[in-house]
């Protein structure tokens, strides 16, 4: 399948030591000539860590899409009625988004744009990136996997023996994932070994 025309959102929330694994799979959903339409939440916009400044996270993202990055809520809203998505990838997904949005909570830019997409019946791709989803985080990650219409990158553990309850996904596996979510699939395997 190609993803060539294909309207994509891409959310990114607060996992900021997955940014570079991230930003290379923009840059390849670009060369598949989609069109991206970039969102972020609110700790995107505001958070400088030691992996970077939000600003400059905001201009990267900015300058690989082409496009001003979704940033408020009233701009997230339309994605679902009047201007819907092929199809909305949060990743990185934070352990705070994943509990949010497996209990419908809608308090972010990323999450009004996923709830609007999930209004269309259109397929959702979740980049996992948290360190607690095998921990309380659990039972919110199994709800989404058994969500219709709610795909996963495939994931693993990251580093077992220092953070066991950490499962972040193989972001090199999102272009597979989207083409399988395009119908409505879910890209097999799903559990992977994670490079340590």
């Amino acid at each position: 399948m190609t993803l060539e025309g294909k309207r994509i959102g891409f959310g990114l929330t607060g996992s900021h030591c997955t940014y570079d694994q991230v930003f290379p799979q923009l840059e390849r959903l670009m060369n598949e000539k989609a069109e991206v339409v970039p969102i972020v939440s609110y700790t995107v916009q505001s958070t400088d860590t030691k992996f970077g400044k939000a600003e400059d996270h905001i201009e990267k993202i900015e300058s690989i899409t082409g496009k001003k990055v979704i940033s408020t809520m009233p701009e997230a809203e339309p994605l679902g009625p009047k201007y819907p998505l092929d199809c909305m990838v949060i990743a990185p997904m934070t352990g705070n988004s994943l509990s949010k949005f497996a209990n419908a909570l809608t308090d972010s830019p990323v999450l009004m744009a996923a709830k609007a997409t999930l209004r269309n019946q259109n397929p959702i791709v979740l980049g996992i990136s948290t360190n607690d989803a095998l921990g309380l985080n659990g039972v919110n990650l199994m709800r989404l996997m058994a969500t219709k219409n709610i795909f996963f990158i495939p994931y693993g553990q990251d580093n077992p023996h220092v953070k066991p309850n950490s499962l972040v996904a193989k972001m090199d596996d999102l272009t597979k994932t989207i083409e399988h979510a395009l119908e409505y699939k879910q890209v097999q395997p799903v559990i992977v070994p994670h490079s340590i």
